[in-house]
């Protein structure tokens, strides 16, 4: 990975605004930056306007999307606000471009487990909203705890967002080929062990075409685990790849690409019907169906390891995030709690988001309004618990485990599974020291 330097005029400034904006008045100046529209004040959104900003998830630029999941609520809920959505663009619409411009979000929607340190807390934007769940009687409980220590990890100790949904990931088999060949369907809570039998059974070649037994991006397997074992140290700045549990989760993966006329290749293979068993996330898997309508298919929970029989993969994230600028705090906070909801989660899980709130109405209703779901075992997504990410200790300095650098070892070179490890941990540390330099020096890593 690249070490990269970013100590732009335009970083440099807009920290300094950001670090003295907002004392009470609406307006306060701001410097003008090199290759920046000028602008010469800082101003809060009008009263009567909430400003939300989404970064991710990134189908939120499609407007219709956005006021399908969030607007129409929001406009129902609170009709005398004025809503103004703009969604990250590249370029035009950063982090960087709305602070050069003046304009700072009330809400911000984004990746919580790495963007709340690349983006949110770099920008001088996080506000902890303890004291607002304390005033309102939030109840925390009621959503997704693994959601909510990704939260409770990225932000110092305090809580800088609240979840907004995950990124979930499901075992999706074309049942044509275990129909072909005779062999059982998955089940809900089958074993690694057990998926990997079914896997050799169902590799196999006919005539020119190969068909696969399995697939799954084997970074996303090992970044967001089961096991919930860390790659980084929960105490120190430094990387925690090299471990008993880090082998056996990397050799159950790894043996599945050593299935002869089974290596690891695009998932959209799946679409084409050429594979019998994969995991992925439901945004992808949604994909995959779309574009194949006749492919006959259904759902399973993801297999498990015998030490953590309820769990399935840590969720992969997004918050909403109330901006430490914004004079609309109350009123943002009480937007994001309507959001999370009984009577908006279960709207939402109707379209196919995973939202947080773990109310069986709920899940029951998840995916209701999606039709290609109907008649599917949709179910299965809530048949096993997420796995809770480790906890760390505040302060310390994030990257992201460099789980494409260890598998990369092992499919160029028969390496070790240990040897891999060790690699990837040197690797790593590398990561922490340059990320720790590079963010004393104003700039921004690309191990982050």
């Amino acid at each position: 990975m690249k070490k990269v330097i970013r100590k732009s005029c335009l970083i440099g400034s807009v920290l300094l605004v950001l670090a003295g904006c907002f004392d009470g008045t609406n307006t306060e100046s701001i410097r003008t930056t090199e290759g920046t529209p000028p602008s010469e004040t800082v101003a809060q959104t009008p009263d009567k306007e909430l400003f939300i900003f989404t970064a991710w998830p990134s189908y939120f630029a499609k407007e219709e999307i956005f006021e399908q999941q969030i607007g129409q609520f929001i406009k129902k809920k609170f009709p005398d606000i004025k809503l103004k959505h703009v969604a990250w663009d590249s370029p035009g619409k950063r982090y960087e471009d709305l602070i050069a411009l003046g304009t700072i979000p009330d809400i911000v929607f984004d990746d919580v487990r790495r963007n709340t340190y690349r983006q949110v807390r770099r920008f001088k934007m996080e506000y902890d909203m303890t004291d607002l769940i304390k005033k309102y009687n939030f109840d925390t409980s009621k959503l997704n705890s693994a959601d909510m220590q990704h939260s409770i990890n990225s932000s110092d100790g305090k809580l800088y967002s609240l979840p907004y949904n995950s990124n979930e990931y499901i075992l999706v088999y074309n049942k044509d080929m275990f129909d072909k060949l005779d062999v059982a369907y998955p089940k809900d809570g089958m074993t690694w062990d057990d998926a990997y039998e079914i896997a050799k059974k169902l590799t196999l070649q006919e005539g020119d075409i190969p068909y696969r037994g399995f697939q799954m991006n084997p970074a996303i397997y090992l970044r967001f685990n089961q096991l919930s074992e860390p790659g980084l140290d929960p105490n120190e700045n430094q990387a925690s790849m090299v471990s008993d549990r880090w082998v056996k989760i990397v050799d159950n993966l790894r043996r599945f690409y050593e299935i002869p006329g089974n290596p690891l290749v695009n998932p959209n293979e799946f679409a084409r019907g050429q594979v019998a068993m994969i995991i992925d996330s439901m945004e992808n898997v949604t994909k995959f169906v779309a574009a194949n309508k006749n492919l006959n298919f259904d759902f399973a929970s993801v297999p498990i390891f015998p030490e953590a029989p309820k769990s399935k993969f840590q969720p992969n994230n997004y918050g909403m995030f109330i901006t430490n600028q914004s004079n609309k705090k109350d009123l943002a906070f009480q937007v994001i709690s309507y959001l999370l909801s009984p009577e908006v989660q279960l709207e939402i899980a109707k379209q196919g988001v995973m939202v947080p709130r773990r109310d069986a109405a709920v899940q029951q209703a998840f995916g209701q309004a999606v039709p290609q779901w109907q008649g599917k075992h949709i179910q299965s997504l809530f048949a096993l618990n997420s796995a809770k990410p480790p906890s760390r200790k505040p302060g310390l300095t994030f990257i992201n485990e460099d789980t494409y650098f260890m598998w990369r070892l092992i499919s160029t070179d028969p390496i070790d599974t240990l040897a891999a490890l060790r690699k990837t941990n040197e690797s790593m540390n590398k990561g922490i020291e340059e990320t720790i330099k590079i963010q004393q020096e104003g700039g921004i890593s690309d191990y982050e």
